[in-house]
């Protein structure tokens, strides 16, 4: 999972890194802005990007590399000692569960541009809404990395005293808060939905979008429950974080002229030279 994770980063800070060179105007004039559902300013979103992604990918190796727990304190752990309302899934342990949810990060991660590429009208916006994905799964990944790094909570499965020590005392063993699966999955589904909604306002679909977004979300934090990966405490945090960050990368970028009503004038070059009046109904 570790190469995964960090395989997944490296693809999002190189291109964004070689797409920071392209002339800021093809974004800008590809469309009328009042036809531009989002803005992209190249000189804020990709640096921004490409720092995030790169401080995320700094602190996976960081977070994987823990130290191991002595063995004398996990033999020392107490449920007990567990807080209420995690308590009942301290000892959890199911390795099915773990793949299950590993196909939900899986299969969510490419879903939005699987969809844009296939939707005539996110299609054409698709270097944008790219580039947009790929900031909120960059805030999320530097929100949770940081995270993991700030604290040792340990994964409920150490509790269980049937597997071995040297699984139980594992440096990844400490990675537990908060749920580095739920937030990704959370941030890739509910950003499809969010960006689904503004480009098809009208349609019903995308209710059935949002709830596969929260449907998703939950059962994937349901599973790393089962699997005794996190607490219910690390899924809600993640969920949370993943969520917002999904939602609120593409409300921020919303171009506020979008869809607006009156008259534009834009210049006209080529076989001929002029101004160019249309009036919006």
């Amino acid at each position: 999972m570790r190469t995964k994770l960090v395989a997944y980063f490296l693809s999002i800070a190189l291109p964004c890194i070689s797409i920071a060179q392209v002339d800021s105007t093809q974004l800008k004039t590809r469309d009328d802005k009042r036809n531009q559902v989002y803005n992209y300013n190249n000189k804020l979103d990709i640096p921004l990007t490409s720092v995030t992604a790169a401080v995320t990918i700094f602190n996976f190796t960081q977070i994987f590399t823990k130290d191991r727990t002595p063995e004398e304190d996990i033999l020392s752990l107490d449920i007990e000692e567990v807080n209420g309302f995690d308590r009942g899934v301290a000892g959890n342990y199911n390795e099915k569960a773990k793949t299950t949810s590993d196909f939900f990060f899986s299969a969510s991660i490419p879903l939005p541009l699987i969809v844009y590429a296939f939707d005539d009208k996110m299609r054409k916006d698709y270097l944008r809404l790219t580039l947009l994905y790929l900031e909120a799964m960059s805030i999320t990944g530097v929100t949770y990395s940081t995270s993991q790094q700030l604290n040792n909570r340990l994964r409920p499965f150490t509790y269980n005293q049937d597997l071995p020590l040297v699984q139980r005392t594992s440096g990844g063993a400490k990675n537990s808060f908060f749920s580095g699966h739920t937030a990704l999955v959370a941030t890739s589904t509910f950003f499809l939905a969010s960006t689904w909604d503004d480009y098809h306002p009208d349609s019903d679909m995308k209710w059935v979008i949002y709830g596969g977004a929260t449907l998703a979300t939950v059962l994937t934090g349901h599973f790393r429950i089962r699997a005794g990966q996190h607490f219910p405490s690390d899924v809600i945090v993640g969920g949370l974080v993943g969520s917002l960050s999904g939602l609120l990368v593409p409300k921020l970028h919303k171009n506020k002229e979008f869809g607006k009503k009156g008259l534009s004038v834009l210049p006209v070059s080529g076989e001929y030279h002029g101004l160019r009046l249309a009036y919006r109904f």
